[in-house]
Parts: structure tokens; sequence; C-alpha cells
């Protein structure tokens, strides 16, 4: 639950779980903030499938699970720029990350990123990346998490411009061609 860190005190009205997999972090997230609305999304049917079926046990409310890829979701009207927060947790690469993340947060909105250990390098290396695609790196916080060795990170990123339109680009190619990186 070290997303808490990071979302404690903002606005969390529509939160959006990037690559859920099992539906971590959102369903914990979900259940600690009840008022929040989230939206998992995942490529993967059979993750669905199971986020889904947990939503179900839990009676969990004010939940929408989405079998889809970040860059079509993107680019869709209903999602595009539409949440508080965009949060990932072991998705990918930061440039390609926040290339799924930051066209679905508001302006004024952030993206959140749990890192391991490459997590500043990583951030930083991102920085032309985040501010093409709207946002600047707020936050670098290290965790120390219990049983795990390696210091772990969290970054958020917050969104002060529109992302262009051309952003996420066509499913495959942000992880083909990171934005930032020299071709």
């Amino acid at each position: 639950m070290s997303a808490c860190l990071a979302l404690r005190g903002t606005p969390m009205k529509r939160v959006i779980d990037v690559g859920t997999g099992a539906g971590f972090p959102g369903l914990p997230l979900k259940i600690l903030y009840p008022q929040m609305h989230l939206t998992l999304v995942e490529s993967v049917g059979k993750k669905t499938a199971f986020c889904q079926h947990l939503i179900n046990r839990l009676e969990l409310t004010g939940v929408d699970v989405i079998h889809l890829r970040a860059e079509t979701l993107g680019q869709m009207r209903e999602h595009r720029e539409q949440y508080d927060w965009a949060i990932a947790r072991a998705v990918a690469m930061m440039p390609i990350l926040l290339e799924y993340l930051l066209p679905l947060v508001r302006v004024g909105g952030s993206a959140l990123a749990m890192k391991g250990e490459n997590g500043p390098a990583e951030s930083h290396a991102a920085e032309p990346a985040a501010q093409l695609l709207g946002g600047r790196l707020r936050q670098l916080t290290p965790l120390t998490l219990p049983g795990v060795v390696e210091t772990r990170y969290l970054v958020v990123i917050d969104k002060v411009a529109a992302t262009p339109e051309k952003y996420p680009r066509r499913v495959g190619i942000p992880s083909k061609r990171p934005l930032g990186k020299k071709a």
C-alpha cells in the first residue's frame, strides 16, 4: 500500500490502474478509499476476468474493468484526460509508461509509477518524454519495504498541459520506439 504515500491528501474522484494484473494496486486502494471511482485496465483477458470475479466476491461498487491496451484507451474520448490519477506498477520503462498514463490524466492530475532500484535514473531519463506528453516530474520518493533488499521508488508526474492528440501512438509503437530516445 505504498501508493497511499503519494496519493494521500489529493483529489481521487477518478483513478485508473493501467496494467493492473490481479488488481494491484487498484483494488486495495478502492477498499481504502471506497468513495473513488476506479477503472482497472488490463490487456490479458484471464486477468480481467479474475479482477471482475474479485470485485463481485468483495461486492465492490464504482469499479470498471476494461480489457484493452492502454494505447487504445488513451485515444478514446470517454477516457482521454478524464482521471485524477493514473497508476501503474511493473508495466514498462518510464518513457513508455508515461505514454500509456499521461494521455489518461486530466490537466492538474498526476501519474504514479512504482519503480525498482533504477527508479531515479529511469525517471530523470524520461523527463523529455514527460514534457512532450504534458507532464513534469514532481516527486521521487524512496521506499524500503520489509523483506526487500533494494530500495523501491514512488515516482509522481504532474500533468501540467494537455497531451498532444497524436499520443499515445498506435499499439506497440511506444515500446518499439520510446519517446525521447534517439533513433
